[in-house]
């Protein structure tokens, strides 16, 4: 390259003094102002609420008259009213029932809709995320008129077919699985198109010379496809995992915590303790003790992952 052409791709020289700290001010509030209005947001409709909800945790505050400071009598009792002991229980059945099955399923939906070989993928990708866009509400009426059993669809055709399902939500032992399966419905859609999106990144190379040293499918699945899907797999499985431990629109409104307490789950009990009988301290103490706890299972999650990926590596 001539002298005259390297001078003119030549780096314009950083600017100093006075100027370049004028020009680095400027630059700096500009990006405060663009970033101004969501900071704001954030503040009162997040931020706010939270600190309130902190303070109101070590009241026994219930939205009339004055509130007394009580301490850590609230948090006492999250881990020794028997109630909440069910509740958190039957949180941890909900979450067992629904975060592997959703995951799982959505896995392999991703790998079959992933395969070039399978015609129409574009069709049934939209198909199977469909149920993502609906209503969580929405959904749990519709399943609640296809359970019922005298006017159900779902009841109607098992009959014929010679099975007698009964009514599934007034059913201690089968109403959790029923609202999970709901929340399955809804949700593995849009984990599908998250494995969807990690299995694009895996470079075809990678498969192409796994074939080459005999790999069959089973062992390109686990020595290449599961370790580059780590991340993703993460990235699934707590999204899973928050929306198991926040779950209450379809269980509020299929059996609204029965029967029997059956379904009652820890979102139900922050509903039922700060709108029903106005305990709002009591209710914001179980909302942190519900956010440390789902802050430190994506932690431990996180941790677990990224080591395995560090071994991996």
């Amino acid at each position: 390259m001539s002298a005259p052409a390297a001078r003119a791709y030549r780096p314009p020289a950083p600017l100093g003094g006075r100027r370049g700290a004028r020009v680095e001010r400027r630059r700096t509030l500009t990006a405060l102002g663009f970033l101004a209005p969501a900071l704001v947001i954030l503040g009162l409709f997040v931020a706010w609420p939270m600190l309130s909800a902190l303070r109101l945790s070590f009241t026994d505050a219930s939205g009339f008259g004055a509130e007394e400071w009580v301490g850590l009598d609230n948090y006492v009792r999250v881990f020794t009213d028997p109630d909440i002991r069910d509740a958190m229980l039957n949180t941890l059945w909900y979450t067992v029932l629904f975060t592997p099955t959703a995951v799982l399923i959505a896995l392999a939906l991703a790998l079959v809709l992933n395969s070039p070989a399978l015609p129409f993928r574009g069709f049934f990708r939209t198909a199977l995320f469909l149920p993502f866009i609906v209503s969580l509400a929405v959904a749990a009426f519709a399943w609640s008129y296809l359970l019922d059993p005298r006017l159900g669809l779902l009841n109607h055709w098992l009959q014929g077919a010679g099975v007698q399902l009964g009514d599934v939500l007034e059913d201690p032992v089968l109403a959790m699985p029923a609202v999970a399966l709901v929340a399955v419905w809804k949700n593995f859609g849009f984990y599908m198109v998250i494995f969807l999106a990690g299995l694009q990144d895996i470079p075809a190379s990678l498969y192409e010379a796994a074939r080459v040293d005999g790999a069959g499918a089973w062992l390109r699945f686990t020595n290449v496809t599961l370790p580059l899907l780590s991340n993703t797999f993460a990235f699934v499985l707590i999204f899973a995992l928050i929306a198991a431990l926040q779950a209450f629109d379809q269980i509020y409104v299929m059996t609204g915590g029965g029967p029997y307490g059956s379904t009652q789950t820890i979102v139900m009990e922050i509903y039922r303790s700060g709108f029903r009988r106005l305990e709002l301290g009591f209710a914001s103490a179980l909302s942190y003790v519900l956010l440390i706890a789902t802050l430190l299972l994506s932690i431990v999650q996180f941790v677990f992952f990224g080591r395995r990926e560090k071994d991996l590596g």
